[in-house]
């Protein structure tokens, strides 16, 4: 049974990585899908993929750092498919690698404009389309650095902890109007986001700080998602959910 028949949804960040396997699984579970990105190239490549196993969707170009294009991507959404029910707001950035001493302003701005403004600008045009549709679901890509701290990493940090902060706070404003969103908290995930910045050692670290030895799939966290987004998770509202692969419990 397709657990999204019927749905419009809409994937930030969806050329590549966490985003395109979101992308995929939505449109496999019957969703009509709207990808945005920045990446024109891994957007069309996500799109093909898609349609050549039979599902719907369509790529618009889109910077969620920019208020605009949030609302472009909603308008986008509802012209071609007729509405909105579902959101993911995925795109992100990890950002250079710097102490708070040192961070360049202009990097620290980037990081917030995508990872945290690029949240709160998506809502705000996603909200008012799924109020229209009579209700939806929004699952907002936090990260387990929503919980805790990490060196050389503050503007990163400080967007995933608020990214958690609006979700909750949109959740309990929703909620009642038939609008449930959540946060996943992904650990270190492999995908080309790590694996074009950082070296074979580095990651080899990053897999042991893992209880279960290895870093996360994409596919892992699209599943969560999946099941956020779908009537399944009809009682889930307001919360965070971590897919660390043991992380946060060390």
């Amino acid at each position: 049974m397709e657990k999204l028949k019927n749905k419009v949804a809409l994937v930030t960040g969806a050329g590549s990585g966490i985003g395109a396997s979101i992308a995929k699984l939505f449109a496999l579970q019957g969703a009509q899908v709207l990808l945005t990105d920045v990446n024109e190239e891994g957007g069309h490549k996500v799109l093909d993929e898609i349609k050549s196993e039979g599902g719907t969707a369509a790529f618009f170009k889109a910077d969620v750092s920019k208020a605009e294009d949030a609302k472009a991507s909603v308008e986008k959404a509802k012209t071609l498919f007729g509405a909105l029910h579902i959101a993911c707001n995925n795109a992100g950035i990890s950002g250079a690698s710097a102490p708070i001493g040192e961070i360049e302003i202009e990097d620290w701005e980037k990081v917030i404009g995508v990872n945290l403004n690029g949240v709160f600008y998506g809502m705000r045009y996603q909200i008012p389309a799924m109020l229209e549709a009579g209700g939806g679901a929004i699952v907002n890509i936090a990260s387990i650095l929503s919980q805790v701290g990490f060196k050389g990493s503050a503007a990163y940090v400080t967007a995933k902890h608020g990214v958690v902060g609006l979700t909750k706070n949109a959740g309990l404003e929703y909620g009642a109007q038939g609008i449930r969103v959540n946060a996943v908290g992904p650990a270190f995930i492999k995908t080309p986001l790590l694996e074009d910045n950082l070296d074979e050692d580095t990651m080899k670290m990053l897999e042991g700080l893992h209880s279960v030895g290895r870093m996360g799939q994409p596919d892992e966290v699209a599943h969560l998602v999946l099941w956020l987004s779908s009537d399944d998770a009809s009682f889930a509202n307001a919360t965070y959910y971590p897919l660390d692969g043991g992380y946060l419990a060390q």
